[in-house]
């Protein structure tokens, strides 16, 4: 699709007035809220039928790294055969896997079962937040609204984190155990497939041409590896902040202030996505992203130190702001990356590499609380930012567009994005970023 919007304005109020926003932002929203509620969901069914959180946790984090590392794939289809084509047959395994879950579970199957299903259920979860950013890719080109675009996703990913959890847990311990996959698999079958109906709005399908070269594969394209080491800090941050707040408030007898912490820093996160929306950047994204990362890091190095509850909301709360300059820079610049033609996969990827950081940083975190104390559990997330930034720092020239991209894309670059090497505009667009 080549609906390039030109518009020299940012902001909140242009971007949801993009002719064909709301047809697959509401549907989008819809469709993607069960996302959160899958893995929580697991573990309180899977707690509540074999009395272990161990073998729940098992099992989703087994959902987890599934649908991380089947994620780029299904983005790579979607590109090549369009995204109605990935997500109808999608969600339709996607709910069967779930109900073949929940029954396994409710009938105390054994362990292997459960995995079993837990591989194809996280397989074919429906990358439905890949799929918007790619549709807003698609219809804005090189506008300026694309950074805006990248804080309203963020924003609605993280609103997502917020309510499908508070939703999944009251159904499991409202209703039934199962009643949160349930409402998962139904939202995801409904807004799955009321999304991929909004057939005008998705980005046009590119095939390769008889004679023409394979298809590049966004991972191929050096600056969507560097992206990927630093969502896998960012999935370090949350993962871990995750696990070393539930042991740390477990510690000193107060379960039931986790949540109010974790909200502090959810809130954060969302205010830095909202703010970076209507900011009208002068600052390359390269920088941007170099310096928010660098920040991130900076803020992450307290965390192992707090032991005043009120202090460590504020620290969690300057964590949460700089997570968001981060996550939607990095989104933003896959725009200039990488060829429309595999867009949907990058955005996969780097989606994909947020889950597995997170996945990992759990078990780490987990390990590090239990053997020497749960504030040593917060040196996760510090690790995994600054071996991330030290990655960026030495490959950040990757992160600029190169010409190869704007030939293979057309009219998404702006002259201002690429200049040839060794001219003085070169020099300063490089200064620049």
């Amino acid at each position: 699709m080549a609906s390039a919007v030109k518009d020299s304005r940012s902001g909140y109020g242009p971007l949801l007035r993009t002719p064909g926003a709301w047809t697959f932002l509401l549907p989008g929203f819809l469709a993607r809220q069960p996302f959160a509620m899958l893995t929580i969901g697991i573990v309180l069914l899977v707690e509540s039928t074999t009395g272990s959180y161990g073998t729940a946790g098992a099992v989703s984090a087994t959902t987890g790294v599934s649908m991380a590392l089947f994620a780029p794939q299904s983005g790579k289809l979607a590109d090549r055969f369009g995204q109605r084509a990935v997500l109808v047959p999608g969600v339709l395994v996607h709910a069967a896997g779930v109900a073949a879950l929940i029954a396994l579970a409710l009938a105390h199957a054994p362990l292997w079962a459960l995995f079993a299903v837990a591989v194809p259920t996280g397989a074919s979860t429906p990358q439905v937040g890949p799929m918007v950013r790619a549709r807003w890719a698609a219809r804005l080109g090189g506008s300026p609204l694309m950074p805006t675009a990248a804080a309203f996703e963020s924003v609605t990913d993280e609103f997502t984190f917020v309510v499908g959890p508070v939703l999944a847990t009251a159904l499991c311990t409202g209703v039934h155990p199962a009643a949160g996959l349930v409402a998962e698999a139904v939202l995801t079958l409904a807004g799955g497939l009321l999304f991929a109906a909004q057939r005008r709005s998705q980005p046009a399908v590119h095939r390769a041409r008889a004679g023409e070269r394979a298809r590049v594969s966004a991972l191929s394209v050096p600056g969507v590896r560097v992206l990927i080491v630093a969502f896998l800090g960012i999935g370090s941050v949350f993962g871990g902040m995750q696990v070393s707040l539930t042991a740390f408030t477990q510690h000193i007898g107060q379960p039931g202030i986790n949540g109010v912490l974790y909200g502090i820093f959810a809130g954060g996160n969302m205010l830095a996505g909202i703010a970076c929306g209507v900011v009208s950047w002068k600052v390359g994204p390269r920088r941007r992203l170099l310096v928010a990362y660098g920040l991130l890091a900076l803020a992450t190095t307290p965390l192992w130190a707090v032991t005043a509850l009120p202090l460590l909301g504020a620290v969690g709360l300057v964590v949460g702001l700089c997570i968001a300059p981060a996550l939607i820079t990095g989104y933003t610049l896959v725009e200039s990356l990488v060829p429309a033609a595999a867009r949907t996969e990058a955005f996969t990827w780097l989606t994909g590499a947020v889950a597995l950081g997170q996945a990992a940083a759990a078990t780490s975190a987990g390990q590090l609380a239990d053997g020497f104390g749960p504030s040593t559990g917060f040196l996760v997330p510090l690790a995994g930012t600054a071996l991330a930034l030290t990655v960026l720092l030495a490959l950040r020239a990757h992160l600029l567009p190169s010409a190869s991209a704007a030939s293979a894309d057309g009219p998404g670059y702006g002259v201002d994005d690429l200049v040839p090497a060794g001219s003085e505009d070169r020099e300063r667009e490089l200064a620049r970023a």
